[in-house]
This record gives C-alpha cells, sequence and structure tokens, in this order.
C-alpha cells in the first residue's frame, strides 16, 4: 500500500509539472473559470472590449470604464475614440484584436453590413479573435438571422454570443436607462448581468435573434408614434395653439408618450442633432418591412412612416435625427412651425 501510495504521488507531481511545462493557466483562463464557476462578473475579473464609439457607442461605453473596467476600443474613426482614450481606454488596430485582449466584446456599429464585417469577417473579425468562453453581444439594430448566424459562428468556436439592441436614444445611453432586448442563451445572459445594469434595463427575450425582432417591433411602435407626434403638432399649429401649451397640455393625458416627452420641446426648438440618425431609423424600417414580407404581414403604419423618412433622405437629412420628421410634414403642408409663416414667404 505503501508503494502505491508512493507511485500515485510520484504521477501526481509529474502531472503537475506537465502541465505547468505545456499548459500554462493564463490569467484569462483563471478569470473565465472563476465567473464560470458562478463568481459575478466584476472589474477585477473580466475585461471588456468595445466596437463602435457613434453617438450610443460613446456615452454607452464610458460608462464600463467609470465602473473601473478595463475597456479595449475599436472604431473606424480613431478621433472619435478620443474622449474614451483620455478616460484610460486601451486602443485596438481591428475587432480581431479588440476580442484578443477581451472576455467579453460589445458592438454597437451602423448597419448589418457593418456587422458583419466587424464580427464575422474571416481576418478581422472579433469571432477570429475570441478567447475560450468569451462571448460577444452585438447592440446593433440588425437582421434577426443575422444574430442567428452570429450566435451559430461563436458557438462553433467554443464560445457565445447574444443580439442586445437598445432602445432610449441618445439621452438613455447618457443616463444609463436604456431598454436592452436580450436574444440568446439565458445563463450567459443572466451572467452579463452586471455589465447590463450599467447601461440600463435588460430584458430576456429568447433565444437568438429575439432581441433583434423586439427591436424592430419597437421600432415599429417608435415610427407611428413619431408620425402622430409630429402631424399633432403641424394640426395644432394650423389651428393657431400656442404649441409649448399644447405640448404641456396633452404630454400627461392619454396622448403623453416617451417620444412626446424626448422630443416634442426639440422639436419646437428646432434642435434636429441626432439622438438617433434618420438614415439609420429607415435602415431599421426597412429590416421591418423585410420581415414583414417574409411573415406575409401588411403593416400600412409602417410602409407610410418609412416613406416619410425616406423622404427626409431625399432631401439631404438622413444625418439629421428622428424628430426632423416633422420637417416632411411641414413641406407636405406648406407651413413651418418655427415662423408661422407659410413656407416660401418671406416672415
Amino acid at each position: 500500500m505503501r508503494l502505491l501510495s508512493l507511485l500515485l504521488s510520484s504521477l501526481h507531481h509529474h502531472h503537475r509539472r506537465s502541465s505547468s511545462l505545456f499548459f500554462p493557466i493564463s490569467t484569462h483562463l483563471s478569470r473565465t473559470m472563476a465567473t464560470s464557476a458562478g463568481e459575478p462578473i466584476s472589474p477585477s475579473n473580466t475585461r471588456l472590449g468595445w466596437i463602435g464609439t457613434g453617438v450610443m457607442g460613446l456615452s454607452m461605453s464610458s460608462h464600463l470604464i467609470n465602473a473601473g473596467y478595463t475597456l479595449t476600443i475599436f472604431t473606424r474613426t480613431p478621433s472619435k475614440a478620443q474622449p474614451l482614450l483620455s478616460l484610460g481606454a486601451h486602443w485596438a488596430d481591428s475587432p480581431k484584436t479588440v476580442a484578443s485582449k477581451s472576455d467579453v466584446v460589445f458592438s454597437i456599429v451602423g448597419y448589418p453590413s457593418d456587422v458583419r464585417h466587424v464580427i464575422l469577417h474571416p481576418s478581422t473579425g472579433a469571432v477570429s479573435g475570441l478567447n475560450p468562453g468569451g462571448v460577444i453581444v452585438d447592440m446593433t439594430t440588425s437582421d434577426p438571422s443575422l444574430a442567428v448566424e452570429i450566435h451559430s459562428a461563436a458557438t462553433s468556436v467554443g464560445c457565445s454570443a447574444v443580439d442586445a439592441p437598445v432602445s432610449g436614444g441618445d439621452r438613455g445611453a447618457r443616463n444609463a436607462t436604456l431598454s436592452i432586448f436580450a436574444g440568446g442563451d439565458e445563463p450567459i445572459i443572466q451572467k452579463l448581468h452586471p455589465i447590463f445594469t450599467l447601461l440600463g434595463r435588460v430584458y430576456y427575450m429568447g433565444a437568438p435573434g429575439k432581441g433583434q425582432f423586439t427591436k424592430l417591433a419597437n421600432q415599429i411602435t417608435i415610427a407611428s408614434t413619431m408620425v402622430g407626434l409630429c402631424e399633432g403638432l403641424v394640426y395644432a399649429h394650423k389651428a393657431g395653439l400656442d404649441l409649448n401649451l399644447y405640448l404641456d397640455a396633452i404630454s400627461t393625458g392619454a396622448a403623453g408618450s416617451k417620444s412626446l416627452d424626448l422630443y416634442g420641446t426639440r422639436i419646437l426648438k428646432r434642435d434636429f442633432a441626432a439622438g438617433f440618425f434618420v438614415n439609420h431609423f429607415v435602415k431599421d424600417l426597412g429590416i421591418c418591412l423585410r420581415e414583414c414580407q417574409n411573415m406575409n404581414l401588411a403593416l400600412p403604419g409602417l410602409a407610410l412612416a418609412q416613406q416619410l423618412y425616406l423622404s427626409l433622405k431625399a432631401y439631404g437629412e438622413g444625418d439629421l435625427g428622428t424628430q426632423a420628421l416633422v420637417l416632411a410634414l411641414e413641406r407636405l403642408n406648406n407651413v413651418s412651425l418655427e415662423s408661422g409663416a407659410v413656407l416660401g414667404e418671406k416672415a
């Protein structure tokens, strides 16, 4: 028995030396093992990556830095990353490099083609640089089918992917009050909860792609609501009402809405700066219409709103915010809320 004990001890010692020699346990893997074992995600055990620092991404990623997380970032326009670098973020030269230095990688870019490029590109995409057990969280509003494809690609290399588009605009991003619609594997989304709470409130919506379907339904609702808000303002103006009093009067009644709260005053001040770009909204509504066709679903309100927003693009106003829809309705009716004058006449 003593001989057997000595033999087992020798084998155990040899195994530990061999493991140390050929399979060193990196800091990353230690962290991954710790979190998978139940330790909550925190700045001490999880490195984060961020791809895309536009109107939304800049504010969102800054919350993560301020919470103490190590953040590595990539954006196509390096100058847009400067505020984050000043806060302590680290620059990477590609999405792949971001992923190689991170445990969880977030992306929020413009279009589905951008999502495909930064995540799935075979030589520079984030999936190609993921560490074992890594997670990709795409927060761009994109195609549900692409979300499923990304989840499959991540799973094939022993990693995970979540589609988590957001609603709340630039104000929600700045104030960390976004609604986050998450699709994917529920245990992964639960694990990411400490990070999501730094950005807003997360809602688990189901399997991969369901987060995107939720965001598209959200956009359909917003589109029709914005049409109603702008049409109501044009009508109230034509009726000779004081528009500030009008908005104040309806805001606490049944016509009150988040869109009214966020954009009503901006419209009256002619503040058309983008909290969410017309160009991106046209993209979102186009995805909605394609999905409607796949479902044999007729949503005429959605189609009308998309056409009105397309007219803004035709006038070169795609980089304005979605509240600029009032400009299209002003042109249709040959009036201006700004001056009270008929368009084309001198005030």
